[in-house]
């Protein structure tokens, strides 16, 4: 196999300093610099690491039959954020089959009992608010999210509880590229969250409990391998946390979309009049262009050659989220927020990928970003059509180093009041 073209290098031992201080724009920095959208570089103990961006590099990362995921999502990740041997970390028909059971949740009328139980859950905090001077969004609206989805999943939750389980699900999302006390705080939830979980998953197969069999309580306790056999509960269990956690992650997206609502102000009267679905627009380019996931990493399968670069076997390979979503040659203006840019968009699933992109059934592409939606849209909606509330001074940047980002003072408000008596 030979090549006609090398991918530019960087000449260092190990660069995860500079991945660490320069979070999200790592890849795009390096792409600038070098004139393009693909370059080698040494990662994570000094692995040779080929770093993409852009839609055609989305293109080619999604084909499985060069890619694979086992091998490539580091242990560190896998001890916070997915837990050790999910989904994330599975290729072929083990994957396709795992796959086919979180699909199975997706279903229009489950989405639609989602949507229905996210309004429900905003209803009910909004009540609380009005009688509060403050409210620091991020965190209430964590809250909310973490009750829409154990109602959702049919998983129990007390009241008593609720603070506690949201924080720890919510600290599996914030270990995400953090070294020192966030990865901690991750792993320790990350251990009472597979206890948690795991418990609930033996009380339904000792009969203890019996949820609803739409459900994913019931789904994953019941789900068969390819071999015919349960999970194990632990196994059962990081998969029904692998529902629960992403949809406390949405909690983010939210924020991020109450901070547009801030920062745009004009974007609220076209949210009420929401003429031509202005609101999925508007989820949409939130999701454009707020920083969220960074990155997305895979190993080659087999050696191969694209656009004149050679791929070995076993080469860790980063495709830029961000970047892709931030690309000029397919966003005009990528650093303005402009919801309108998605009236004409046609949905490729390369050049919008703010969780990931590929093939939803077949591919590796977010089973749960059709959750994203519905419950970014349905909690937006609420936000814009029945409640005001004040905005106090607060300090509304967010990083872009780190990662997950989220405004500085988590946004701060007070002074809410429902629209209609």
């Amino acid at each position: 196999m030979t090549s006609n073209s090398k991918i530019p290098r960087e000449k260092v031992l190990d660069n995860s300093l500079a991945l660490m201080s320069e979070g999200y724009l790592f890849i795009q920095n390096r792409c600038r610099r070098y004139g393009t959208d693909i370059f080698q570089t040494r990662l994570m103990g000094g692995q040779r690491t080929i770093c993409m961006s852009g839609a055609e590099a989305a293109r080619t990362f999604y084909d499985n039959d060069r890619f694979k995921r086992k091998g490539a999502v580091p242990k560190r990740i896998q001890k916070t954020l997915f837990g050790k041997g999910a989904i994330q970390t599975m290729d072929e028909e083990a994957h396709k089959h795992r796959k086919a059971l979180f699909m199975s949740l997706m279903t229009s009328e489950r989405l639609q009992g989602l949507t229905d139980i996210t309004r429900e859950k905003w209803e009910e905090a909004i009540s609380q608010w009005m009688n509060k001077d403050r409210v620091v969004f991020f965190k209430e609206t964590q809250e909310i999210m973490c009750r829409t989805a154990c109602h959702w999943a049919g998983v129990p939750l007390e009241e008593k509880e609720v603070t506690k389980r949201a924080d720890d699900l919510g600290a599996l999302v914030d270990a995400f590229g953090a070294v020192g006390p966030r990865h901690w705080r991750g792993r320790r939830a990350r251990a009472r969250t597979n206890k948690w979980v795991k418990a609930i998953i033996q009380q339904v197969r000792a009969g203890k409990l019996n949820p609803a069999e739409k459900t994913a309580l019931y789904a994953m306790s019941w789900h068969r391998d390819l071999n015919g056999k349960l999970l194990n509960s632990k196994m059962a269990a990081i998969e029904l946390i692998n529902i629960l956690r992403p949809i406390v992650a949405i909690g983010r997206y939210i924020t991020f979309g109450a901070l547009a609502l801030h920062e745009h102000p004009e974007e609220q009267k076209k949210l009420e009049a929401d003429e031509t679905d202005y609101s999925q627009m508007f989820v949409q380019e939130v999701r454009r262009y707020y920083p969220f996931g960074p990155f997305i990493g895979a190993r080659v399968r087999k050696g191969f050659i694209w656009r004149q670069h050679r791929f070995k076997k076993g080469t860790l390979v980063l495709l830029d989220l961000y970047g892709t979503n931030h690309d000029p040659s397919l966003w005009e203006e990528p650093d303005q927020f402009h919801p309108e840019r998605f009236s004409h968009w046609k949905g490729s699933p390369f050049d919008f990928i703010p969780q990931g992109g590929g093939d939803y059934d077949m591919g590796h592409r977010c089973a749960g970003e059709w959750v994203t939606v519905k419950v970014m849209k349905e909690s937006l909606d609420f936000l814009t059509q029945q409640v005001n509330y004040d905005v106090p001074d607060q300090d509304l940047s967010f990083s872009m180093v780190r990662m997950p980002s989220i405004p500085e003072s988590r946004f701060v408000i007070g002074n809410v009041r429902r629209k209609h008596s």
